[in-house]
């Protein structure tokens, strides 16, 4: 399998017009809720979003935390308070620490609501935003903030379209808005975390090629959890990595073809079915099968 630069072209005219909605919509609310994944924090972060809600008030939420590395989890918390971020891990499914998020985005405004009570605007709600890339988690997270089913979900990134508040608590209003990328990624790492997370659309970038580089990650920072899911041994993976009669690359498509070969992906002529172990790979990290994976740390460790 060669390694070649990327070519995407993915950035259609529906994200565009959402960052202007965004744009518009961020003057209505007091405090912008930002929802990232947990494996990948900045890869996640939209910077785009980032410039245009930079004078609000902001709460980070760590979304999808049990399928991330929890040392790590910790870590990332550690970072964004230091950088007097309130952070707060959840889990979407389960609705995981989704009270201390109302309690944070309260306790930031406490000092807000006050000073506008003297004024004697009594009883104004707040009125939060929350934002977010395509897939991370959002609407998910939102009906188990506002115990309802308010928002669409689905599999596909980008999937929620209109603009709706939603009543979270007595003293809570909530602006939903769509995921939106943005127009230039600042590397292949980052475009790769997203397509190893499915935000970026499995018909932009071949899904075996995907497979690949992830299993390139997995190898370097977690091929304990690799070997056990897949019944390899470290010692066959250092014995092909260390074989000097073939290029990098290619060792590790041997290995990837050997995970095919022990998950049965078998077609005629006893070849591998690429696409079905890729999709295997895929699958099973982005579900966390594999195990707990952050794919990012805080400062670049």
């Amino acid at each position: 399998m060669e390694e070649n630069r990327m070519n995407i072209n993915w950035y259609p005219g529906h994200m565009a017009k959402t960052k202007r909605q965004i744009m518009e919509d961020v003057r209505l609310v007091d405090i912008v809720i930002e929802l990232l994944d947990a494996r990948i924090p900045i890869s996640s972060q939209n910077p785009d979003i980032a410039e245009i809600t930079r004078n609000k008030k902001k709460i980070i939420v760590l979304n999808k935390c049990d399928l991330s590395d929890e040392q790590t989890n910790k870590r990332w918390i550690e970072y964004f308070n230091n950088k007097n971020i309130p952070a707060v891990l959840t889990d979407s499914n389960s609705g995981k620490e989704k009270e201390e998020c109302i309690r944070k985005i309260e306790k930031i405004m406490e000092e807000d609501l006050r000073n506008q009570a003297e004024k004697g605007r009594i009883g104004r709600k707040i009125k939060a935003m929350i934002v977010g890339i395509p897939n991370v988690g959002k609407s998910s997270f939102i009906n188990r903030i506002s115990k309802k089913t308010t928002a669409g979900v689905a599999n596909r990134p980008g999937v929620t379209k209109q603009k709706q508040w939603i009543r979270i608590n007595d003293k809570i209003e909530l602006l939903d808005t769509p995921g939106v990328l943005w127009p230039k990624f600042e590397s292949e790492e980052v475009a790769l975390h997203l397509a190893f997370t499915g935000t970026i659309k499995e018909n932009i970038l071949e899904r075996t090629e995907i497979a690949y580089y992830l299993l390139k990650v997995l190898i370097e920072k977690y091929p304990t959890l690799l070997c056990e899911r897949y019944k390899l041994s470290e010692d066959y993976i250092k014995q092909q990595l260390e074989n000097e009669e073939r290029p990098e690359n290619e060792n590790i498509y041997e290995i990837f073809l050997e995970i095919g070969r022990k998950r049965g992906c078998i077609i005629s002529g006893g070849n591998i079915d690429e696409e079905k172990t890729a999709r295997i790979i895929l699958d099973e990290f982005k579900n966390g099968v594999i195990g707990k994976i952050t794919l990012e740390g805080p400062n670049g460790k």
